[in-house]
């Protein structure tokens, strides 16, 4: 099992903290508002913990659930106390009407994000095709959920991987943190799906592998 620290309090933070301590990982919840951040950790139960904004978290593996807009400056603002863990940025950069990015040309939330990280500190991209409510549902009609992630190193990726399956998901490696663009852009997708098709984010997208 794995030792995790969620920063931020929101929809995503709840349900990657809620299949979390199901999955029997330890779990801290980090974040601005102290006040939300423990109103969260009573309603997981389950042994969450509130760690303080300003010390350095205490997960191995570190989940960004804030805002694209801020993520790289949160990772900055740790500096070192995020040297030797684990990233996971599950951010999609998209423009305020879905219709594209608002980073760099040729570059990835991850790829900005992972620039901010002190050396040492290794970032994964996961959990972006998946929106919250579908999450904390989990497979359906035997249908596993997949769990696209992309970086550069593979035992990070390979710790992220096992945490992932213990919450139930199938991890599905993409790459390198190049990827990271790729998985961006079918998030992307599924934002135009809800909007101009599907209407609702009760949906995923997955692999289906045939023998």
């Amino acid at each position: 099992m794995s030792s995790i620290s969620i920063i931020g309090a929101g929809t995503m933070a709840s349900a990657l903290a809620g299949r979390a301590l199901a999955g029997g990982n330890d779990v801290e919840i980090v974040g601005r508002d102290q006040a939300k951040a423990k109103e969260l950790a009573v309603e997981l139960g389950g042994g969450a913990t509130v760690g303080a904004a300003d010390t350095a978290p205490a997960g191995d593996i570190v989940i960004l659930t804030v805002p694209y807009a801020g993520a790289a400056a949160v990772v900055s603002g740790y500096g070192d106390g995020l040297r030797g863990k684990i990233i996971i940025d599950i951010t999609n950069p998209v423009t305020p009407d879905f219709t594209g990015f608002v980073t760099p040309e040729g570059s990835s939330g991850a790829q900005e994000i992972a620039k901010a990280a002190p050396s040492g500190a290794h970032v994964v991209k996961a959990f972006n095709t998946l929106f919250a409510n579908v999450l904390t549902d989990g497979p359906a009609e035997g249908h596993p959920l997949d769990v696209f992630i992309a970086g550069d190193d593979p035992q990070a990726k390979a710790s992220v991987s096992r945490f992932i399956e213990t919450l139930g998901l199938r991890p599905m490696d993409t790459g390198q943190l190049l990827m990271a663009r790729a998985l961006e852009n079918v998030g992307l997708m599924q934002l135009g799906l809800m909007t101009h098709s599907i209407k609702h984010t009760n949906f995923s997208l997955g692999v289906d592998v045939r023998s």
